[in-house]
């Protein structure tokens, strides 16, 4: 149709009725709804550590952003539109997520752990991709606890319409990619907030520390946590104590946490500006998803 609307100017027509950044950071009660996001993306972790690793740090969290939007986009009837792993190397270049080398690399143990697996037929580097079940399925898990916390903000039921049309993921998910690809607060957060994406399963990390905070507490300069013992939270993330010490006292450098009594044996507190640090990525997140679902679920005519 000569007149029909492209998907840009939809999702920027859209985005306009969406919630944006202000309007979630700006909710008295997001501090909660976030910290049941957090428990939420916590437990999808324990199920399937080695799956959710893959969302664990910014930059392989893009990574899986990008090889699902590509294979949700994908034609099967242009060989052209499917997800292999040279145009998955030349996406991720494009969009400057990551280097080359890094790209493969990610593929390729994408492929050692199953979590993404060849399609029936072709070879080598134009061998068709796809993720496994199992992925497709951590990654609902992923938008329902994202969808459920902006139905928190304001009443609406987008979790609900969701589970009553699953198969949407497939063009949710590519302009969630499209859109987390775009932002700012999302790809340059703050120092810490930096500091911390780079660690292997660094979101988790953060994750972990904000979902032990008792909301009541945090308008706090130094918020605590359910943390105590370094040795205990490195060996649930399955990480080095070494290198999470070495993490953990860069930060308490840069005065984004401490510990209440003796370093390593008493709880374990976050500063004010880390915290608004998280919640400031967690709340350009949370827009960009709505940006998304409003995009895939505009309301009918009937609708407020």
């Amino acid at each position: 149709m000569e007149n029909a609307t492209s998907p840009s100017e939809l999702i920027q027509s859209i985005g306009r009725s969406a919630l944006n950044l202000e309007d979630i950071a700006g909710h008295p009660a997001l501090h909660r709804y976030v910290q049941e996001q957090s428990q939420s993306l916590i437990r999808i972790y324990e199920e399937s550590p080695r799956l959710a690793s893959i969302f664990a740090t910014q930059q392989r969290w893009l990574l899986g952003h990008v090889g699902l939007a590509m294979h949700f986009r994908r034609d099967p009837n242009d060989r052209r539109k499917e997800l292999t792993v040279s145009r998955f190397i030349e996406v991720v270049h494009k969009n400057a997520v990551a280097s080359r080398n890094t790209a493969d690399a990610f593929i390729k143990e994408m492929l050692h752990y199953n979590i993404a697996e060849y399609v029936a037929g072709g070879d080598g580097r134009t061998h068709p991709l796809q993720p496994t079940a199992a992925t497709i399925e951590r990654f609902t898990g992923w938008v329902t606890a994202h969808l459920r916390t902006l139905d928190h903000i304001d009443g609406g039921d987008r979790l609900a319409r969701f589970l009553e049309r699953p198969e949407m993921l497939a063009t949710l998910q590519p302009l969630v990619a499209d859109g987390l690809l775009a932002s700012k607060p999302v790809r340059e957060p703050n120092q810490t907030f930096s500091l911390f994406i780079w660690l292997n399963n660094g979101g988790i990390v953060m994750d972990w520390l904000m979902s032990g905070i008792d909301p009541d507490h945090a308008g706090l300069e130094r918020i605590p946590t359910g943390v105590v013992s370094i040795g205990d939270f490195a060996k649930w993330l399955k990480l080095s104590r070494t290198h999470l010490g070495r993490k953990l006292r860069t930060a308490e450098e840069l005065g984004s946490v401490g510990w209440l009594g003796q370093r390593g044996h008493s709880v374990m507190w976050v500063s004010n500006g880390f915290y608004e640090e998280y919640m400031t990525v967690q709340a350009a997140k949370l827009a960009v998803v709505d940006t998304a679902f409003k995009a895939c679920f505009p309301p009918s005519q009937g609708d407020g």
